[in-house]
């Protein structure tokens, strides 16, 4: 648009730009799981906040509440992601099943380390009953056909296990890239693998196999 104005007899001409009004992006439920999914993994847990989500999703954080009534159920949502992506058992022709359990606990650990503070955010999801993807499914399926008290039994210890070690390998891992002194007992695969031999031993004298 062209203004123009005299000042001391000279015509002055000067350009204006309409105001263009900024529409909200629409964003869809999928679109708000994964931008969190980038902040996880990019900056951590500390740092996936309502505010910096909506910020890089170009919207207002009350419009994140349209998908998720807190952040609590975000987070739940994300930890679903989590577990879903995880790699699946692909247990050989006639694997016992103490070798498959071990081959599906070892892609759960696999599916926590894909992200970063991985195990803390399922942890949390599953502790608070939180979520409909249950990270205990793949050490449920590798017993299947064992007596059903002993399956969960032995699904519940093992996923504990995996969790906690999980969250102890990535808290070393992020005090490292920070500079921080790690001491002695680091954990990593070694120490997970023996951990894991010391469930599945117990669980073979259970069942006296």
């Amino acid at each position: 648009m062209l203004n123009t104005v005299q000042v001391n007899g000279v015509q002055v001409v000067w350009h204006t730009h309409r105001a263009v009004e900024r529409r909200p992006v629409a964003h869809r439920r999928s679109d708000v799981v994964e931008a969190a999914l980038r902040i996880l993994d990019t900056y951590g847990l500390a740092d996936l906040t309502m505010r910096r989500l909506a910020a890089d999703l170009e919207v207002r954080p009350s419009a994140l509440y349209h998908h998720f009534s807190d952040k609590q159920n975000l987070l739940a949502a994300v930890a679903d992601a989590i577990v879903e992506r995880g790699p699946r058992v692909q247990a050989p022709a006639g694997a016992r099943w103490d070798e498959v359990f071990v081959l599906a606990a070892h892609a759960l650990r696999d599916t926590l380390l894909a992200f970063r503070d991985g195990a803390e955010v399922v942890a949390t999801a599953h502790a608070f009953g939180l979520g409909s993807a249950d990270p205990r499914a793949g050490l449920e399926a590798a017993l299947e056909g064992l007596e059903p008290s002993v399956v969960d039994t032995a699904a519940r210890t093992t996923l504990l296990f995996v969790l906690g070690h999980v969250q102890a390998e990535q808290l070393h891992m992020h005090a490292g890239s920070t500079g921080a002194r790690v001491g002695r007992g680091v954990e990593g695969a070694a120490t997970f693998r023996a951990g894991l031999e010391v469930v599945v031993a117990g669980l073979r004298a259970e069942l006296r196999v």
